[in-house]
């Protein structure tokens, strides 16, 4: 029995899993991550860290990427739902500099696969949003960076005006895409 479905988008390396639920009276159970489940679906990624946020509804966290170690993240929703937006940041990729939108929510329990040569970011939409990731490389803050969410030259549709999101510093001030190009940290 399937313990995950599968949707692959059109970006060809990212997928949405999808825990089989089992609810009844008292709740629900799902298995959220089974590596052995995984590998038969032919999603054989390691992890070695785990993070958690919290946010308040409007928050925008990204556009984030790490290249050493290279950086992959399966994202959930713990509570609450989000926008989670992807930027290929992959050198002559043939989506270099497109961008993706998804629903993740407590709710739906699908899990984004983000793969290393993606930027990543996520707009909360509810209060006291609690996301979930795992990944595949250890923090390093010497080999990390962003995307500044609010750049025109990705013009990501975020569903929020830019005077109503609360974003932090550091992202606000973060590179636009033409000054990544000068200098990628991905190749396809």
């Amino acid at each position: 029995m399937k313990k995950f479905f599968i949707e692959k988008t059109d970006f060809n390396d990212v997928v949405i899993l999808t825990p089989r639920v089992f609810e009844d009276d008292r709740g629900y159970f799902c298995e959220t991550y089974n590596i052995e489940n995984l590998k038969d679906i032919g999603f054989d990624v390691g992890f070695c860290q785990d993070n958690e946020s919290r946010s308040k509804k409007n928050v925008i966290r990204g556009l984030h990427y790490q290249w050493e170690p290279e950086m992959g993240k399966l994202v959930r929703v713990i509570s609450g739902e989000v926008l989670d937006v992807i930027v290929d940041i992959k050198k002559n990729s043939p989506t270099y500099g497109q961008h993706r939108k998804f629903y993740l929510s407590s709710k739906n329990k699908k899990q984004l696969w983000v793969p290393a040569g993606y930027a990543h970011g996520i707009l909360s939409l509810a209060e006291d949003t609690i996301v979930s990731y795992k990944c595949s490389g250890s923090y390093n803050s010497n080999a990390e960076s962003g995307l500044n969410p609010f750049d025109d030259n990705l013009n990501i549709d975020w569903g929020i005006q830019k005077q109503d999101a609360i974003v932090s510093e550091k992202d606000m001030i973060a590179k636009d895409f033409s000054s990544y190009d000068k200098d990628p940290k991905f190749y396809y």
